[in-house]
């Protein structure tokens, strides 16, 4: 993959028009490449606990998301449960069974080393000729972890090996016909099941949002240059909040649901005092996905039943319905660190959060 020069600009005007003509650049390469069209929306992402930590994930998600326990397997390397919730991408939630971890040296963060194997590792999107795709990415260098697509129950599957930059790993699914079906050749099924009461709330939360990643001030552009390279997804804008010295990026692809958000400092090695919230959580968790965002339509009754049955929260439940959006940031997981956004959005706004609103959750992410 293309190794690309970093810049120190303190102008926003002049960092957004250097990175969108990189953008450009990419898009006629990706194009001429023969690379357009091939990728599709989120198909699935994959979640990787501490072995003891598995069992309690699984609960939490099923708690406090709209997702359903499905199954849950093993294999030689995992042990795997898959959620699902209608119109979203799959969930699985694994912890490996197997010896080494490519991953692991991307959480010795500070705040994270006491469990080394938990990550958001893979964003796995959907591919409609994952051969002639990984032939094409192949020639222009980038490698995978496998030489070819690893075989599924009812698909194939491939993903890159972690980013320099965030740590993680693109994946590429290619269904065949019928239901997805993750498992593997030889897997074995568990008689596993969660006794998580039904709560009000449930039938409130819906889809998979987006994916905050946090990534260091100077990694920034590469990071979303690097995720446009192996996706159809393109930049689109980007909100700067000084005071905290951070920068919320939001790529998005035409008729996807889903939505890549990457969020960096602006100053590069910026004084310990001026560091900001974004800059302090890379320092201590490594850069990573800070949280998973899910819609919900009635996000105030939400917001206090959640409270109510005692999820912690980072943040009041910030925005507006003139503001088009309210959001609010949950506590971080124990099990899997990462945060639950809840938001709503209203009449015909399409953004993901105002001004006001990524000041105020980006300041709350200090208390983590």
């Amino acid at each position: 993959m293309n190794t690309l020069r970093m810049h120190t600009e303190n102008s926003p005007e002049e960092k957004d028009r250097l990175l969108r003509g990189r953008v450009q650049h990419l898009l006629e390469t990706r194009r001429a490449s023969g690379l357009e069209g091939f990728t599709g929306d989120l198909s699935f992402v994959i979640l990787n606990t501490e072995p003891g930590n598995q069992r309690d994930a699984v609960v939490e998600l099923l708690r406090y998301t709209g997702y359903a326990f499905v199954e849950a397997f093993e294999d030689d390397q995992y042990r795997t449960c898959v959620l699902k919730c209608r119109e979203s991408a799959d969930l699985l939630v694994r912890c490996r069974l197997g010896q080494g971890n490519p991953f692991r040296p991307f959480n010795r963060g500070n705040k994270s080393g006491h469990i080394p194997d938990t990550r958001l590792e893979t964003l796995v999107f959907s591919c409609t000729d994952l051969n002639r795709y990984c032939a094409l990415q192949q020639k222009r260098g980038v490698t995978f972890m496998t030489e070819r697509p690893v075989k599924l129950a009812s698909g194939h599957f491939i993903q890159t090996p972690p980013s320099a930059y965030t740590g993680n790993s693109i994946g590429l699914v290619e269904w065949s016909s019928g239901p997805e079906n993750y498992r593997s050749p030889g897997s074995r099924p568990l008689d596993w099941c969660f006794d998580v009461p039904s709560a009000p709330w449930k039938n409130k939360l819906g889809i998979l949002d987006h994916i905050a990643t946090r990534v260091k001030a100077e990694h920034r552009d590469p990071a979303i240059l690097e995720f446009m390279e192996l996706t159809d997804y393109h930049f689109e804008f980007a909100i700067y909040v000084p005071d905290l010295n951070s920068i919320t990026n939001v790529a998005r692809r035409a008729g996807a649901r889903f939505a890549q958000v990457f969020t960096s400092g602006i100053a590069v090695n910026p004084p310990q005092d001026a560091m900001g919230p974004t800059e302090m959580f890379v320092q201590n968790y490594g850069a990573r996905a800070h949280h998973m965002a899910f819609l919900t339509e009635d996000i105030e009754a939400t917001d206090r039943a959640l409270r109510a049955d005692g999820l912690g929260f980072l943040s009041d439940l910030v925005g507006s319905e003139s503001d088009g959006i309210k959001q609010s940031f949950s506590a971080p997981s124990p099990n899997t660190l990462l945060v639950n956004e809840y938001i709503k959005r209203y009449g015909n706004f399409d953004g993901f959060f105002t001004q006001h609103n990524v000041t105020q959750l980006t300041l709350a992410t200090a208390k983590q």
